[in-house]
């Protein structure tokens, strides 16, 4: 199954038999206070410089968040969305649940554009389907519903088959439906991880639809957490996980991915990896040489 999402200028595909797709999380005013600021002012500086350094780094979907506390979000993303599609060829991921953003954003998109996210509360769904379906868009689809997040693999289950349900309903087509099985920080219950990963593996098993998963949450308030992001995206991608937000210039995290790639024979040639170590020493090569120094080999 494959989900097809575009720029004007790209096309990417998620699906279990393509190479995994990094949705870079940086454009994201929480805990940023200048990123908050830039953007009340309409200032779309900082997001430019981490839209460009994502998509460099690995990153093949922007994701772009504007959900700056008592700020104007529609007139935000709006902006965003036109400022950012003429700085990068990537498709976007407009990450809001606010019904009057997406309506202000969706008509200025050029492409199938990705919205994060929908749950699968009724309320939210009866909101947000129309809108997705209107603008011909595609949607991610978080398993928790009124009732909270659960931790019981079949419970998440159960709120994904009622969201792609729902979804058909509206004349969306499953493909078009991402499933997102939650992740949770392991910080605070080290059986989290599994559960996220068994309900990815029932998900692929019951529905077939793509998944993606916010896998930086899963290292929250431990040392070292983008070894524990890489581990999570690793473990699901062999389980059917098919695409992650996450933050790409976070070495450890993209060269797991592309190591995931290699090893489930996704990188033909290995032609990705090669790429990306020759891309790495070159770098360390131009810096020592700006530096005067003799370049270590790239890690």
């Amino acid at each position: 199954m494959k989900t097809v999402l575009s720029s004007e200028k790209k096309t990417v595909v998620i699906s279990p038999d393509d190479p995994f797709v990094v949705i870079g999380e940086r454009i994201n005013p929480t805990n940023r206070k200048k990123l908050a600021e830039e953007l009340r002012r309409f200032d779309y500086t900082r997001a430019k410089v981490d839209a460009l350094a994502q998509v460099q780094a690995g990153a093949q979907v922007v994701d772009v968040n504007c959900g700056v506390p008592g700020a104007d979000e529609p007139a935000i993303l709006k902006a965003a969305v036109e400022v950012l599609q003429a700085t990068v060829d990537a498709p976007l991921s407009l990450d809001s649940s606010v019904p009057e953003a997406l309506e202000a954003a969706l008509p200025v998109y050029k492409g199938k554009a990705l919205i994060n996210s929908v749950t699968g509360d009724d309320r939210l769904l009866d909101r947000l389907l129309p809108i997705v379906k209107k603008y011909d868009a595609r949607v991610i689809g978080i398993t928790h519903d009124e009732s909270g997040i659960q931790n019981d693999p079949k419970a998440r289950l159960a709120v994904a088959k009622k969201i792609v349900a729902r979804a058909e309903e509206h004349g969306i087509p499953r493909e078009n439906v991402i499933i997102d099985p939650i992740c949770m920080p392991i910080g605070a219950n080290t059986k989290l991880g599994a559960v996220t990963l068994e309900t990815i593996r029932l998900v692929r098993q019951e529905l077939g639809v793509n998944l993606s998963i916010g896998a930086g949450n899963v290292g929250f308030g431990l040392p070292d957490r983008p070894t524990q992001t890489a581990a999570i995206i690793l473990l699901g991608m062999s389980l059917g996980l098919t695409a992650s937000i996450a933050n790409p210039l976070e070495h450890e995290i993209y060269r797991a991915v592309l190591a995931g790639d290699l090893m489930l024979g996704k990188d033909g040639f290995g032609m990705k990896w090669m790429g990306y170590y020759r891309k790495r020493e070159a770098e360390a090569k131009a810096a020592a040489a700006a530096a005067g120094e003799v370049p270590k080999p790239a890690a």
